[in-house]
C-alpha cells in the first residue's frame, strides 16, 4: 500500500498521520478543548494561560444549575447499543466503524488494524490524558483502555435525557466531543460522577476536563448540580 499523508490544522494544532500497511505511524497531538469544539481532534491538552482559563470559566458560567432527577428507568440501552454506528447527527456517524474504534483511531499512536479491516483497532499506544500514563494497548486486554463519556450517560439521564428523543440520546452517547479513550481503572473509578466527586488524577488537565464537560453539557442542554458547577469553576482559576 502506498503511503498517504494527511495534515489537519485547527486552532494552531497540527496532526500528521501516515498510513502504511494498516498501521498509522504518527503520534496524535493532544488538543485544548477550546480549539476542539467538534471533538474530532485527539486528546486533552492542558489549559494554561490566564486568557484561556478566563474563556473556560466563561463557558462554565453559562451552565444551568438544578438538582439530580430520579434514576428511574435508566439502562445503557436507553442510549442505543454499545458503540453501534447508529447515530446520525455527530462526526463519524454512519461511517461503517464502531464508535469505540473511531475514538481509538483518533487518539491512538502506532494504531494497527485487524488484517483486512480499516475499522477494527487491535493495538495502539495511548498517552492517557487522565493519568499521564503511556499505555501500550492490545485488544486482548481490551479493558485497559476504556472510552469515557465525559458527561456520563447516567448523569445525563438524571438531568433530563430520559425525556429526550432516542435520536438525541444516540448522538449524546456517540458524540466524539463527549468521548475520550482513557486508562480503564481511572474510568471505572469515575463511574457516573460529576466534577464535584471525581476529577482526573493528573492535575494539569483538570481545567481542560471540566471545560470539555461544560462544552458537552451546553451542546445538549444538560444542567449540572450547584456543587459540580462550583467545582468546575475552581479548576480554572
Amino acid at each position: 500500500m502506498s503511503t498517504k499523508d494527511a495534515i489537519a490544522f485547527l486552532a494552531g494544532a497540527v496532526i500528521v498521520a501516515s498510513f502504511v500497511g494498516g498501521t498509522t505511524t504518527a503520534p496524535a497531538t493532544a488538543t485544548s478543548p477550546l480549539g476542539n469544539t467538534a471533538g474530532t481532534l485527539p486528546g486533552l491538552a492542558p489549559i494554561l494561560s490566564d486568557a484561556d482559563r478566563a474563556r473556560a470559566r466563561g463557558l462554565i458560567a453559562r451552565l444551568r444549575v438544578r438538582g439530580f432527577g430520579p434514576n428511574t428507568g435508566y439502562e445503557r440501552t436507553r442510549y442505543g447499543a454499545d458503540w453501534a454506528d447508529s447515530a446520525t447527527g455527530v462526526p463519524y456517524a454512519r461511517n461503517g466503524c464502531r464508535t469505540r474504534d473511531d475514538l481509538l483511531a483518533r487518539d491512538g499512536r502506532q494504531v494497527r488494524y485487524r488484517a483486512g479491516s480499516t475499522c477494527e483497532v487491535v493495538s495502539m499506544e495511548l498517552a492517557d490524558p487522565y493519568t499521564g500514563r503511556l499505555i501500550r494497548w492490545r485488544k486482548a486486554d481490551a479493558d485497559e483502555v476504556q472510552v469515557d463519556h465525559v458527561v456520563p450517560l447516567n448523569y445525563g439521564w438524571r438531568m433530563g435525557a430520559r425525556r429526550w428523543p432516542m435520536s438525541k440520546r444516540l448522538d449524546f452517547a456517540n458524540d466524539p466531543l463527549n468521548l475520550l479513550p482513557v486508562d480503564g481503572a481511572a474510568n471505572e473509578q469515575k463511574d457516573a460522577s460529576g466534577p464535584a466527586n471525581w476529577l482526573p488524577p493528573r492535575r494539569r488537565v483538570r481545567c481542560s476536563y471540566v471545560t470539555r464537560f461544560a462544552q458537552v453539557a451546553l451542546k445538549y442542554g444538560v444542567p449540572v448540580t450547584a456543587a459540580d458547577k462550583k467545582a468546575m469553576l475552581a479548576q480554572c482559576r
